[in-house]
């Protein structure tokens, strides 16, 4: 068994060893589920640290490759380029700081870390997948415990959201599953006539533009849905608002779908992809804008964190689609940075409201004085939120919006100019939320907050010194993307010359 599926499986096969641990000892369930969410964070730094970056999968791991008979080539196949490795090992890391700050959940602990863990395996086994349906796999089994963690340990309006997030999951992947199927009965002609969704062997299919068009929207649809792009994410507020691991849902949840329009719309249908760029682009600009104003007009935190979550998506999307490697490049720090900052604010976030049990911010006020920790650790988000030169928001951004301005598939710098937009409305919904929440005259209400303790200031710490780091040295996490982002282009390169000529690499 290869170190890679170790890694994958680690979380889940552990934590069912939770589940004979009795209800009275949850400060033994919360010291395992650390010890394995560590574990795993080491196993993911050591795949880090052996990486070649030499283009193609590292890691591969393959099996169950005749439990059909033959008959079809579906099987275990799991790997990693550069850009899985960064989005596997954030997961990894995220889950880690989840986990460690999940101390305070009193009610059905073992269960809570058991779920927890399991959801980290199946997005682990997403973002390593290199078989279609194997991908489809991990992605339902992950939709089992997010409901309960939403459905059990959430909000007020915690039923309705787990339903919402339920459904609109599952129907986005039957569409994904109708693609796959197509895919693999197209796939017959370069596997020997026999059905396969290896992804590898995929790369080699040469589509009719009209079919590439047909099964990219059935990706797209699903892939849409889950990332959300604007009309497709209603679900969003909502679930975000009531789950009690939204640092799960903006650091990692929603960075899968993305990953799998790079890794499957553009690879697989790049035609397609190219010539619906103007298109998409213009969606994930109404994106920004559309979540950044919708984040202004909120007085809930969480929702405006949510709206705020959606706006930095349109972001990564306008990269992506932008087909240049400076956007590409964009898109993944952005995913990897909106991750650390909305995922700090959330926290803070979460723990204000489980302290004083308002979720409005016209509630709070003054908290920088009985918490300036919290306040110290928020601000440093916060900015990096908005972008501030120096923190990680900054670089994404801005490779985001000089690759869309250069694009030759956009058309047009109006895509960056409009976006651009984004960035200063951000500016416009996160400082007053800021200054409602921690200055001003504080409530006499608020005197019995605490600060941070010295877990959670750990926490805080250890994500602020990532943001840190990626935004002064992101050719740490850059020079690790960059072969698969090349890859990624060259293969859009290799378009028929008609579509060909209008591209200028």
């Amino acid at each position: 068994m290869s170190i890679l599926t170790i890694t994958i499986f680690l979380p889940f096969l552990t934590s069912l060893l939770l589940l004979s641990f009795s209800r009275e000892s949850i400060k033994l369930t919360k010291i395992y589920a650390s010890i394995v969410a560590v574990l795993t964070l080491g196993l993911g730094i050591w795949l880090a640290l052996n990486f070649q970056a030499k283009g193609g999968f590292e890691f591969q791991h393959v099996a169950l490759e005749q439990w059909l008979g033959g008959s079809a080539d579906i099987k275990y196949s799991v790997g990693l380029d550069g850009l899985s490795l960064v989005l596997f090992v954030f997961t990894t890391l995220m889950f880690a700081f989840v986990v460690l700050a999940s101390w305070s959940i009193e009610q059905s602990v073992r269960e809570y870390f058991f779920f927890l863990l399991m959801l980290e395996t199946c997005i682990l086994g997403i973002f390593a997948a290199t078989d279609l349906f194997l991908y489809y796999i991990f992605w339902e089994a992950m939709l089992i415990p997010m409901y309960f963690l939403i459905g059990i340990w959430g909000g007020v309006r915690r039923t309705a959201a787990a339903t919402k997030f339920v459904l609109y999951m599952l129907t986005a992947s039957l569409i994904m599953l109708v693609g796959i199927i197509y895919v693999g009965y197209l796939g017959r002609e370069v596997n020997g006539g026999i059905f396969t969704t290896d992804y590898q062997k995929l790369l080699a299919l040469r589509l009719p533009l009209s079919i590439e068009q047909i099964l990219f929207w059935i990706f797209g649809i699903s892939f849409f849905v889950k990332s959300p792009l604007f009309p497709l994410h209603t679900w969003a507020a909502e679930v975000y608002s009531e789950s009690p691991v939204g640092a799960v849902l903006t650091g990692l949840l929603l960075k899968m779908a993305p990953y799998a329009l790079v890794r499957f719309n553009l690879m697989l249908f790049p035609e397609a992809a190219f010539s619906y760029a103007p298109l998409i682009g213009t969606l994930a600009v109404i994106t920004i804008l559309y979540g950044a104003l919708v984040a202004a007009a909120q007085r809930e935190m969480k929702r405006l964190l949510a709206f705020s979550s959606v706006s930095h998506l349109g972001f990564v999307m306008l990269g992506i689609f932008a087909f240049t490697e400076e956007g590409l490049q964009g898109a993944i720090l952005q995913m990897i940075s909106s991750g650390l900052s909305t995922g700090l604010l959330f926290l803070i976030v979460s723990r204000l409201e489980s302290q004083y049990g308002s979720k409005d911010m016209y509630d709070y006020g003054g908290l920088k004085q009985s918490m300036p920790l919290a306040t110290a650790a928020f601000l440093v988000a916060m900015l990096a939120s908005v972008g501030l030169p120096g923190l990680s928001g900054f670089v994404g951004e801005f490779l985001v919006l000089n690759g869309a301005f250069k694009s030759e598939a956009l058309g047009t710098g109006l895509y960056a100019v409009l976006a651009a937009i984004g960035v200063i409305l951000a500016v416009v919904y996160m400082l007053p939320m800021t200054q409602r929440i921690f200055f001003g005259q504080r409530r006499e209400a608020l005197a019995k907050l605490q600060d941070l303790n010295l877990r959670e200031t750990a926490i805080a710490a250890l994500m602020i010194i990532a943001i840190l780091w990626i935004g002064l040295a992101p050719n740490t996490v850059l020079k690790v993307s960059v072969t698969s982002s090349r890859t990624t282009l060259e293969h859009v390169k290799a378009l028929p010359k008609q579509v060909q000529n209008t591209l200028r690499f």
